[in-house]
């Protein structure tokens, strides 16, 4: 049943509440996935069990008879915090130094619970499975969410769904789009070395700065010269280090980025330019080099049937005028990608913005915080899901 109870709205801002006082990083969801798996055990009729240390599911399997196939669903949401010192205007700041709940993780987490209650009462209208995954570690590549696969958490499900929040819609408003949602994404760090000196004499050095400076503009020619410009990644060399003295040319010089892709046979490709890059630019000027790779996760492909169960499912709760067609793909990352590529699936985007805070800061930003009002329609959203496919 829609939430209409004011007591599970309140209990839903309240857990919210606790969850963004009390950040964990990736793999550190320690406390708050007891906290989540204290509160599941205490509904009705849940198995709940923990997958990895810092992760739990929750399933609710369904008495109500049926004819035929018995449908499984699963519901995703993310627990996990970021590396960032809280500066948004709220009366329940992290109390985590250094620590924030900066993508709303806290919200997916304590909106999931507040359908897993509220469906935990309907056992007897439910015909199929349920099944909750509180997920550890999406910020932090590989993901939670390829390891909770591999442990076997969606095996014989029908179709996965997740809500994200997003700061660029005012609560009320629910985002949807088909097809690739989010792009797939690989790191790169570079350490040059050469040979240090007196910056007096520079003909007696091999220059890392230089160097590295060299491969710096020649990585953003890659997206410009070298791939068809319908398929073109964003490459962005975001950090360069060297040096600590002005009359001194160092020995070594580092520099890292990212390459973000729709397409993952592109982005291999861009991979492959950038090694090529490096590796000539270095060894033309004398220099060595060292390069690692830190692959993050494909891209979110949302399944066309799923979108249209989850669009039906927002058009009943906020109106079809509230309902926005994202036009064009998000190049952030997203391990949800580890659920997409196994079953159908439907990833969408749910507003938390109110014009009273002023600017809409964005997702990992200090000031970043939500309009609780959203949580009871991210709520509402997947109990209309579970209803949708379970309760026929």
């Amino acid at each position: 049943m829609p939430v209409k109870q004011a007591s599970l709205k309140e209990e839903v801002i309240s857990w919210r509440r606790h969850l963004h006082e009390n950040p964990e990083l990736s793999f550190q969801e320690i406390q708050t996935s007891e906290y989540v798996y204290n509160h599941l055990t205490s509904f009705p009729g849940l198995e709940v069990t923990r997958p990895t240390k810092t992760s739990v599911l929750a399933v609710l399997k369904g008495s109500k008879t049926s004819v035929g196939k018995r449908p499984v669903v699963a519901f995703r949401a993310d627990m996990d915090a970021l590396p960032i010192q809280e500066e948004a205007d709220i009366d329940f700041p992290s109390k985590n130094p250094g620590v924030m709940h900066a993508c709303g993780h806290d919200a997916h987490t304590s909106v999931l619970l507040g359908a897993a209650k509220a469906l935990s009462g309907m056992k007897e209208e439910i015909s199929g499975e349920i099944r909750f995954i509180f997920q550890h570690a999406e910020e932090m590549p590989p993901g939670g969410a390829v390891e909770l696969v591999e442990k076997g958490v969606i095996d014989g499900v029908d179709y996965a769904f997740a809500l994200h929040v997003t700061p660029y819609e005012q609560a009320g408003k629910i985002c949807m789009r088909e097809g690739v949602l989010c792009a797939g994404n690989s790191d790169f760090d570079i350490k040059i070395i050469g040979y240090g000196g007196h910056a007096s004499t520079p003909e007696l050095t091999v220059d890392p700065i230089m160097v590295g400076a060299e491969i710096a503009i020649n990585i953003q020619q890659i997206v410009s010269r070298k791939l068809p410009a319908l398929k073109s990644p964003v490459i962005s060399v975001t950090k360069f280090n060297g040096g600590s003295a002005l009359n001194v040319i160092p020995e070594t010089a580092e520099l890292g980025g990212t390459i973000r892709s729709l397409d993952d046979d592109i982005r291999l490709q861009a991979k492959g330019y950038v090694n090529q890059i490096v590796k000539g630019i270095t060894e033309a000027h004398g220099a060595r080099y060292e390069i690692i790779w830190h692959e993050g996760y494909k891209s979110v492909v949302n399944d066309k049937e799923a979108v249209s169960i989850t669009r039906e499912v927002a058009e009943n709760i906020v109106g079809k005028e509230n309902v926005i067609h994202v036009e064009e793909p998000l190049f952030g990352g997203e391990d949800f990608s580890a659920f997409s590529r196994k079953v159908p699936a439907s990833m969408q985007f749910i507003g938390v913005h109110n014009p009273d805070f002023g600017e809409a800061y964005p997702l990992h930003h200090p000031k970043f915080k939500i309009e609780e009002e959203a949580l009871k329609i991210g709520v509402n959203y997947f109990i209309g899901i579970a209803k949708k496919i379970c309760c026929q």
